[in-house]
């Protein structure tokens, strides 16, 4: 009985190795693919140029009563600068704080509503911008808006409609608020590419001239602004390439 248990389990045995042998072998799985996702967070810094138009409103005040409207007119023209910033991302989501600075050339002129012997004209040769941004990313896209403070440096100057000569002037740095939208792209592993839309309302401001003012004597000029700025941009951000993450 024991020799024929015995047996038995040999036989047992033999079989499942014959068995074992038949299956075919298991396919070899690659494991996953291992990707760079692109990612925003760090300090960058960068270029911008484009287009920009200020416009203005010309009022005068007088020592006594409301102020007397003296119309409107927008100057175009190009700006050029840079910008410095810091991005971090947390999942899609990317924020950030940027301060932009950019030399500007928005100049022009008119005559005077009320006074058309004198012609009245604003020039715009800086631009400075202090904003916070929260953006959406898919990958080395980014879709982003931005929204702070903004300032920009003006002079103001009469001049004879006849012949040109100036005959007064006065110039202001002027405090406002900004907000803008922007899309840019990652291209390479520390470089983007983007463009930007900026809407600056700079309010209304009482200027005084360095004479008396030739359009009303003793008056005051008060002058409202707005300015858009839309600028093509270039960043180079310091770090990695980002994150590396196995993506099936």
């Amino acid at each position: 009985m024991k020799k024929l248990l015995l047996g038995m389990v040999g036989l047992v045995a033999v079989s499942g190795s014959a068995m074992a042998a038949d299956l075919p072998a298991r396919p070899y799985k690659a494991p996953p693919p291992i990707v760079a996702v692109y990612d925003w967070t760090g300090f960058y810094i960068g270029a911008n140029g484009g287009w920009g138009d200020s416009r203005n409103c010309w009022g005068i005040v007088p020592l006594a009563g409301a102020t007397i409207a003296d119309g409107c007119a927008s100057r175009s023209g190009g700006v050029f600068g840079g910008q410095l910033g810091y991005r971090w991302q947390s999942g899609q989501f990317v924020f950030g704080l940027e301060a932009q600075g950019d030399w500007a050339d928005l100049s022009g002129s008119r005559v005077s509503i009320i006074n058309p012997l004198f012609s009245t004209g604003v020039k715009v040769d800086a631009v400075g911008l202090f904003t916070g941004q929260i953006g959406y990313a898919w990958n080395n896209a980014l879709l982003y808006l931005k929204g702070g403070a903004a300032t920009t440096r003006n002079r103001f100057d009469v001049w004879t409609t006849a012949g040109g000569i100036n005959v007064a002037s006065a110039s202001s740095n002027r405090w406002g608020g900004t907000v803008g939208v922007g899309f840019e792209y990652g291209f390479a592993p520390n470089w983007s590419f983007g463009i930007e839309y900026d809407r600056l309302f700079m309010g209304d401001s009482n200027n005084s001239f360095s004479v008396p003012n030739p359009l009303l004597v003793g008056a005051v000029n008060r002058v409202s602004q707005d300015v858009d700025l839309l600028t093509l941009r270039i960043n180079y951000r310091f770090g990695g390439p980002g994150a590396v993450v196995a993506r099936y």
